[in-house]
Parts: C-alpha cells; sequence; structure tokens
C-alpha cells in the first residue's frame, strides 16, 4: 500500500520518507505538520460520521469540469430539475462552489436563509421534492466574497456533508467549482467511506476547454472516481426560427466526441446554445418546463435519462459485488 496520502500534493515524497513534511512539495499540503513530527495522521472521524449521513442518500453524483464557464452549474440546477419531474423522487442539491456560488440565483432562491434544526441545518426547498444548499445562503448579500483559504473551505464542505438533515433521497447532485484541487479532494475524501456512483464532465467543444477536462478525467482516475460521461455544453447554435445549426465554438480537435473516443469515456450528449437558458437561470426558473419544445431540452432529457440508466445499473452492480 502506499505512503503517500491521497489528499498529497503531486511530488508528495510521501510519510515513510526522510523529507516527509520537509520538501519543498510540502509546502500548503494539510498533512505537512503531522508528516515533519513523524506522527502518523490520525483518520478524520467526519469520513465515518458523513457515511452515516449519507446512508439515507441513494444516489451521489458530481458535476466536474476543468475550466469555468462551461456551464456546470447550469447543467446541474437544470439535471436535478430534471431528477424531481419525477414527483416520487427526492432530489438535493448541493453547491460546493464556496467562491462563486451561483445555484441561489439559478435555483430563484437568492434572499433565501438556512435554518437550524435539532437535526441539523435545514435545506432551502424549491419544490416539495427538491433541496437545495449553498454557501450562498450564509451570506448578508449576494455581491459578498467569500475570501477564504484551503482549511476553511475544506471546513465548510465537511459541514454541508455532515449537518445538513437531507433526509431521504435519491439523487444527491452536488456542484463543483473548476479545477482539481481543496474542494473535489475534500468531497471525495469526505465521501469516500460512502458510494458514490459517478462525476458527470463537462466540456465545451473547442480545444482549450477539453485541455482542462483531460486533467479532470485523470483527476478522477487518480482519486479513483467512476466518470459516468462527458456531456458537451454550448455544442452549436440552434436558431429558434429556422432552425438552422451554426457552430460559434468551432470544434478544432473533434469536440468531445473524438476525445471521448479517444479515453474510452461516454459521451452523454451534446447541449446546443439556446439564449433561453441564460435568461431562465438568470430568472431563477427551470428552462425544461419554460421552453419544453427546445432542442436543448430534448438533449438536456436524453441526458438525464442517460444518468439515471447508469446509476440504476451502477446500484445493482454495487449491491450484486456486497
Amino acid at each position: 500500500m502506499s505512503d503517500i496520502p491521497s489528499d498529497a500534493p503531486e511530488h508528495c515524497p510521501g510519510t515513510a520518507s526522510a523529507q516527509a513534511g520537509k520538501s519543498s512539495a510540502c509546502q500548503g499540503c494539510p498533512n505537512q505538520a503531522a508528516c515533519a513530527s513523524g506522527t502518523p495522521k490520525a483518520p478524520d472521524p467526519a469520513v465515518e460520521e458523513i457515511k452515516q449521513k449519507m446512508s439515507a442518500v441513494k444516489h451521489k453524483v458530481l458535476v466536474l469540469s476543468g475550466k469555468g464557464g462551461v456551464g456546470k452549474s447550469t447543467f446541474s440546477a437544470h439535471l436535478a430539475h430534471g431528477l424531481a419531474g419525477d414527483e416520487s423522487k427526492e432530489i438535493a442539491l448541493l453547491d460546493v462552489d464556496i467562491c462563486g456560488p451561483s445555484i441561489p440565483r439559478i435555483m430563484g432562491l437568492e434572499g433565501e436563509q438556512v435554518h437550524q434544526s435539532g437535526s441539523g441545518w435545514s435545506p432551502v426547498y424549491v419544490e416539495d421534492n427538491l433541496a437545495v444548499m449553498s454557501i450562498g445562503f450564509l451570506l448578508s448579500s449576494p455581491d459578498d466574497a467569500v475570501i477564504w483559504r484551503g482549511p476553511k473551505k475544506n471546513g465548510m464542505i465537511k459541514q454541508f456533508l455532515r449537518d445538513v438533515d437531507w433526509g431521504e433521497v435519491d439523487y444527491l447532485i452536488v456542484d463543483t467549482p473548476p479545477g482539481t484541487s481543496d474542494e473535489h479532494l475534500s468531497v471525495v475524501q469526505y465521501l469516500s467511506g460512502t458510494h458514490i456512483d459517478g462525476a458527470v464532465l463537462l466540456t465545451t467543444p473547442q480545444e482549450v476547454s477539453l485541455q482542462d477536462v483531460r486533467k479532470e478525467i485523470a483527476f478522477c482516475r487518480k482519486v479513483n472516481l467512476p466518470i459516468i460521461g462527458v456531456v458537451e455544453n454550448m455544442s452549436g447554435f440552434v436558431c429558434p426560427k429556422c432552425k438552422n445549426n451554426s457552430q460559434i465554438f468551432p470544434p478544432t480537435t473533434g469536440g468531445a466526441e473524438k476525445m471521448c473516443k479517444e479515453l474510452n469515456i461516454p459521451l452523454l450528449g451534446k447541449v446546443p446554445l439556446d439564449p433561453r437558458i441564460g435568461k431562465s437561470c438568470d430568472e431563477g426558473k427551470s428552462f425544461l418546463s419554460e421552453v419544453p419544445e427546445s432542442a436543448a431540452t430534448a438533449a438536456y432529457r436524453s441526458i438525464i435519462h442517460s444518468i439515471k440508466e447508469y446509476c440504476a445499473s451502477h446500484n445493482l452492480q454495487t449491491e450484486m459485488i456486497e
């Protein structure tokens, strides 16, 4: 077994090395003090506490992308709306983008506040079967900046996972910030004692976005996080009147489709640009119900169906193994 912690930086010398806690790679690592002292780091008790809390959540899906501005929060919100369309299912949406929480606005919940109950924080409900939690509910103003270092952000994510009273939930959607750093490591580490169905990766067609998504794929494989598939967002523009398709972001290297074939990852679908998506998000409404006849709505629904099928089959495989 490797002596390198799962949340260690890339060039970690390992806890058994004489350079443990002392090399340049150790600067800023959360394990630096423990490694330098020679005392092994005790397991975080929160992992077991979160395991108990998450036992009531059937499916956990992370929405990731190495690139900012590709539509992760928009997709997460509409994935939650789409799943909540089945009134027999309970859906939860967790926003762990600590510095840029946009979910309250997209879900039409700006100004709402979190309340404390005997069993933890009560999430904010959009519908009877759709609950939301975000640091945006804890800020006095939407314009407030969250200026935190890694440890404080990690502590906030721990609280979200351990202290929110979701109740019995069929799907927990976790909307993450761009990148492969603190927030992502924290979510994976704290959920390590539970069953994570996998991650949905968002990209746009151009190579500058695909480059960063390849890094996200490498991250998922390094931390053993299953990849449900890739969604190509802003994949052309379909004119609402003439239905002509134009490439706003040309896929100069073949787009997500070619990347998925090369890396043997499922392509869940392509969502075209539609200016009404942005309008719905600004107004805090579900695009799926506002514009049901749109080509983008059809793409969303197809992708959501594929994710539901994946979760059902993945859960069955896990039960058979157990």
